[in-house]
Formats: C-alpha cells, structure tokens, sequence
C-alpha cells in the first residue's frame, strides 16, 4: 500500500479487517450448527422468524428466492421447530410460526452467539452503542437506491441447502438470489450466516 492516498489506504484496512471480523463471525455460526446437528442456514431462519411471518415476507428477510423458503420451512417442521399456520387475514397466505421447541432453540442459539461476540466481551457499553449508531448509519446508506451494493449479485452459496453440511437427505433446491444479508454486505467473500461450509 505504499504510495497509495492515506483515505483509500485507510479504506482497504477497514475492509481488509471488517471481511476478517465477518469470517470469524461465520466460523462461530458454522461450529455452533455443527454441535446442534443442524444446517447453518437454520441459524438465520430461526433468529429471523422473531414473529409469525408470511413465507414471503421470511424470504426477503432472508433474501432468497420463494423455492428455497419453502425448502426451509418443510425443513423446520421436519424436525419440529416450525409449523405452517393460516393467515388471519388472509387463508390463502401461509405463516411460518415457530413451535415452543423452536423458539427455545432460537433463543439457546442467541444467547450462545450473543455471549461470544467480540463486542459482547472487549467494548463497554458505551463503545458497543457508538458500533451499532456507526453500523446502522452504513446499512441506511447501503440502503438508498442509487448505491451500487443495492445492485451486486448475492454469493451464489449463500444460505444454499446444497452447502448444509450436517443434512445430507435433505431435498435441494435453487440457489437464492437478490442481496446478501445487510449485516455483511460489504464482505468480498464467504458472506452471512446463511453460508455453511461442506465436508
């Protein structure tokens, strides 16, 4: 980086170090499906699932296309942490709502993931409130139509079933499109929670 302006340089270490806040990120979501037996991606679906939620409203919160919600949904009522319920509303809408089972999951996997986080254990509170004021300023920027991370293309493996790991007879289903999730957006590679590792 020698010779190169001081913002652009500057620019180059925040990415440099944010990408590798985010892999390890990752690798504590990965490890912790691993000891639940468990696809990653049931990591961001039940942490996502905060309310009975429309299968369409769950796959734009996921950002991912409608065959890969379904995958998910039949997925967590397989093993019993969802169920599918009528709209009150509206019969011919679905919701996904999480079992007792599946919210004690949701809320073990939260707690376990909040207690490990950096943040959680080196910031004061004080520190951790001027991250998040930061972190939400960037997602209203990165959310403003005219921005070119509105438009890029998500990792073609994110929150992919084929990618699960733990789950092998599970069924597959085409790969997500749209945005990755906003927390990690900025991310060159291995992006959101949604992705697991194979093997």
């Amino acid at each position: 980086m020698e010779g190169q302006p001081r913002g652009e340089q500057l620019d180059a270490e925040i990415l440099d170090a944010v990408s590798e806040l985010i892999g390890r990120i990752i690798a504590m979501g990965e490890s912790m499906a691993q000891q639940l037996h468990v696809p990653t991606f049931f990591i961001k679906a039940l942490h996502t699932l905060e309310r009975p939620m429309a299968m369409k409203d769950l796959g734009k919160r996921m950002h991912c296309d409608p065959s890969f919600v379904t995958v998910v949904a039949d997925m967590l009522e397989k093993k019993g942490l969802a169920r599918r319920e009528a709209h009150p509303g509206d019969r011919r809408v679905k919701n996904l709502v999480l079992t007792s089972d599946g919210l004690d999951l949701k809320h073990r996997i939260e707690s376990e993931m909040a207690a490990r986080m950096p943040w959680s254990r080196t910031l004061d509170e004080h520190e951790r409130q001027q991250l998040l004021l930061l972190i939400r300023k960037m997602l209203s920027a990165m959310n403003l139509p005219d921005t070119a991370a509105a438009d890029s293309p998500a990792d073609p493996a994110l929150a992919s079933p084929e990618s699960a790991g733990p789950v092998s007879d599970e069924p597959r289903s085409s790969q997500p499109s749209g945005e990755v999730d906003d927390t990690v957006s900025a991310a060159p590679a291995r992006v959101g929670l949604g992705r697991a590792r194979t093997g």
